[in-house]
């Protein structure tokens, strides 16, 4: 089969022909359709995301859409010319979906939505599942509660400020003005935090009481900001990029809580994995309901192209999430 290969961290991808995978048993070969881009791929490329863990030589790409050729033993969940998706590969010596096949772990998988094209299902994985993991695992949000998304237009965040509005959630986002209206779109209350303090717009929007649930999605001062946007005694700060050092005063002072969110975790470690599917399973229910819609960059890579692609998502113009078609 056809993969591309990253040979050298910093250096371009090489299309090039390597064996076609051998499903094991409670593995499933997919006949991979698309693959998505997430920033964390182009960090792994760079030598940049040594918490992922990469073997050289590695296929990367994390989210996959496609079809079900052949299940191993043991695999009752799915059979032949079953479409499906996850987040199956790219980390962890685990080859990822920047190749024609993959032989996957069948409990990372689920049943592709009904309602989304191969090239959609694909920019949903990564994204939906650090929502989830964020918003219900973590943060258990209920519906009537003040939630604030950091950066709602992003590949987290879209998927973020949708699920919590699924939820029955009084859902705001901060972002940029010219995308305030994708939010809006999803239901949520637009926040620009260029023009407002956190002081400021968590005064106007909670009365001065601080947001129920507080996800960051971007870390650094964000994350920092979180710890003020929240409610005292209740409240729940929580980030999927929660590095770096930052002082927890703001946070004790409020008697709230901080919880993190590592998405590779089962990638990594093998424990967990039928969660990431069920969460899926989740994520294709709100789609088929109408509740969750990927935001898709427009422009189409093959395989060939994939160089355009990774300079494309990280040259900040992409118009939603970049995904490759296999």
């Amino acid at each position: 089969m056809r993969a591309l290969i990253l040979e050298q961290f910093g250096l371009p991808l090489k299309l090039t022909e390597v064996a076609k995978p051998i499903p094991g048993p409670g593995q499933v070969l997919v006949r991979v359709a698309a693959s998505g881009v997430n920033p964390l791929d182009l960090k792994i490329k760079a030598g940049a995301a040594g918490h992922a863990k990469a073997v050289l030589p590695a296929i990367l790409g994390l989210d996959l859409a496609g079809t079900v050729e052949e299940v191993g033993a043991g695999v009752t969940a799915f059979r032949a010319g079953d479409e499906v998706y996850g987040l199956t590969g790219g980390v962890g010596g685990v080859p990822g979906s920047l190749a024609e096949y993959a032989a996957v772990d069948a409990d990372l998988l689920a049943h592709k939505p009904l309602r989304l094209s191969m090239r959609q299902a694909a920019a949903v994985p990564l994204g939906f599942i650090t929502a989830w993991e964020g918003l219900v695992d973590r943060a258990r949000i209920q519906g009537g509660e003040q939630v604030l998304i950091h950066a709602g237009a992003g590949g987290v965040g879209h998927m973020a400020v949708q699920l919590a509005c699924a939820y029955g959630a009084d859902v705001y986002a901060t972002v940029s003005a010219e995308k305030q209206s994708l939010v809006k779109g999803y239901g949520a209350t637009p926040i620009d935090y260029k023009t407002e303090t956190v002081e400021q717009y968590a005064g106007r929007c909670t009365g001065g009481l601080g947001f129920d649930v507080v996800y960051d999605t971007v870390g650094g001062k964000t994350l920092d900001d979180s710890f003020l946007a929240v409610k005292s005694y209740q409240g729940r700060v929580v980030s999927c990029l929660g590095w770096g050092t930052h002082s927890l005063a703001p946070l004790s002072f409020r008697a709230a809580s901080y919880s993190g969110v590592f998405t590779l975790a089962p990638l990594l470690t093998g424990k967990g994995r039928a969660h990431h599917g069920q969460i899926l399973r989740e994520a294709a229910r709100l789609v088929d309901a109408g509740k969750l819609t990927p935001f898709l960059d427009p422009t189409e890579f093959p395989l060939a192209e994939v160089e355009a692609a990774h300079q494309l998502a990280n040259g900040g113009s992409a118009k939603g999430k970049v995904v490759v078609t296999v």
